[in-house]
């Protein structure tokens, strides 16, 4: 007889559900593994026989082959160490009760039967949820937010033995922490270091960057040394809306993945690698692959300070990810696919001095320098950033009026937001949404179109450009509270692309 108990694996954040089949036969003393295993997994044998000690059950003089399926799928990690366990205790008769194929097994095993974590424990139990699977024995974490796991009944497990007696209807979990309602838990938005209120000027940067967070558009800044790009773009993070709790379980899942860990709170994540990063640590990468830069920042926010400090290489790999919101690593071994939808800010100097345009200091940069300064970034990456902006430093001595802070900023773009969810029936904004559908719920008139016709030829712009100008008139109208696109939300959405680097590049080939 075989027994079959099921297991969930992963490849990268998508799991998947493993059937752990067990048959035990008279032969010669062995512990067959098959199923595509990796080293991890093949270890299994020592820590699973250790185990069945415990119980006095003998495997000596008994043929023990254990089939992981689909055969096509290679497993990795000591994830399915209970659940092969638990069929090998069922195969010899020691567990009576009949296992549910609902339920799901997964943690690993250490000699004396006790049930450890292991990596990717949380992107499984998520998974396991969307699998259809409705209960899962598991080791305690305390990083698993067992009060978000709705539909799903997750038992918290500390020695094999506690899950044979529940199997057999004996209730003796000494380890299961009472389980609280996610109403009662709430999750306390990280306080934030910096805020609005205390950036002094910067008016329409300002506007420019809550536009940016309404829609989540890309947002590039440029402007000379000092001035303030990098203290905007870490308030950013400030005025966006909390996580929801699916995006939280996501984030924390990557996290995991990537053995970092992240506090569970509801403020989005902020990511601002050095400019001397590889472009494996930015977009992921290695042997087995592992989440990137860009992948942590999913559902957040990818500051990249001297953007133009990047290699050329790296910022045309961020190509797709923005346009698609995932990245895809293949490598010999593998292929696993992390979502990427984060906004990106980006930060640079005008210029290799920092001073073009500047109205305190003369700049000493060639147009040659100039222009081979300005091409670090290619014109496919410059076409995915929605905002361009200008920036100038600040007079601080003129008397400035009273600053918003961004909690009230935030209320206006969560505001804005809801706008979008209800329109699209799904949380996905302005930016991210297809165009179609963008185009179908919100048409431009006939005027509107050959106003961004003649504009756009004007200023050479491509169609995406132009995809994206609609794209912001809208979130601009959102935070209007309008209905439609109007006139002047598609007025100032050309004013966020035409103030900016391209403006500055004419200026470095007329001197």
């Amino acid at each position: 007889m075989t027994v079959k108990v099921s297991s969930v694996g992963l490849k990268g954040l998508e799991g998947y559900r493993v059937q752990v089949e067990v048959r035990i036969s008279p032969g010669t003393e062995s512990m067959i593994i098959v199923g595509l295993p990796d080293a991890s997994v093949k270890e299994s044998r020592e820590r699973v026989i250790a185990a069945l000690s415990h119980f006095g059950a003998d495997v000596t003089d008994m043929k023990v082959v254990v089939n992981l399926s689909p055969s096509e799928q290679k497993k990795n990690g000591p994830l399915f160490d209970l659940a092969i366990g638990i069929a090998a205790l069922k195969e010899l008769g020691v567990i009576e009760g009949e296992i549910p194929r609902e339920t799901a097994f997964i943690g690993a095993l250490s000699l004396d039967g006790t049930v450890e974590k292991a990596e990717g424990m949380l992107p499984a139990i998520v998974s396991a949820k969307e699998l259809g699977i409705k209960q899962i024995y598991f080791p305690h974490d305390p990083l698993i937010p067992i009060h978000m796991m709705e539909d799903l009944e997750c038992i918290v497990v500390h020695h094999i033995e506690e899950v044979v007696h529940h199997l057999d209807g004996q209730d003796s979990l000494s380890f299961l922490p009472p389980y609280e309602p996610s109403n009662s838990i709430p999750s306390i938005p990280e306080p934030y270091q910096k805020d609005f209120c205390h950036v002094i000027g910067h008016e329409y940067p300002k506007r420019a960057l809550e536009i940016a967070a309404a829609g989540e558009h890309n947002v590039l800044m440029s402007g000379p040394p000092g001035c303030g790009k990098s203290l905007l773009a870490e308030t950013f993070p400030s005025i966006l809306p909390s996580l929801t709790n699916k995006a939280q379980l996501q984030v924390i899942s990557l996290y995991q993945l990537a053995g970092e860990k992240r506090l569970f709170h509801q403020s989005v994540p902020f990511r601002h690698p050095h400019h001397s990063a590889s472009s494996v640590a930015i977009i992921g990468g290695g042997s087995s692959p592992r989440p990137g830069e860009i992948s942590l920042a999913h559902k957040g926010v990818l500051f990249l300070d001297e953007i133009a400090e990047f290699t050329k290489k790296t910022l045309d790999m961020l190509r797709q990810p923005l346009e698609t919101g995932k990245v895809t690593i293949s490598r010999a071994h593998s292929t696993v696919t992390y979502p990427s939808s984060f906004l990106l800010v980006g930060a640079m100097n005008p210029c290799p001095c920092g001073y073009l345009g500047s109205n305190n200091h003369y700049c000493t940069c060639s147009p040659k320098q100039i222009q081979a300064y300005r091409n670090r970034l290619s014109g496919p990456v410059y076409d995915r950033i929605d905002i361009l902006l200008s920036l100038q430093s600040i007079n601080l001595e003129q008397p400035s009026k009273q600053q918003e802070s961004s909690a009230v900023i935030r209320k206006r773009i969560a505001e804005a937001r809801e706008f979008q969810y209800q329109r699209y029936q799904s949380e996905i904004s302005n930016a991210k949404v297809p165009f179609e559908i963008l185009s179908e719920k919100s048409p431009l008139t006939n005027e509107q179109q050959k106003m961004l016709s003649k504009v756009s030829a004007k200023q050479n712009w491509s169609n995406r450009v132009q995809i994206k100008i609609i794209r912001l008139a809208r979130t601009i109208s959102d935070l209007a509270g309008e209905e439609f696109i109007t006139d002047s939300s598609i007025w100032e959405a050309f004013s966020l692309r035409r103030l900016s680097v391209q403006k500055q590049q004419s200026i470095a080939r007329e001197t």
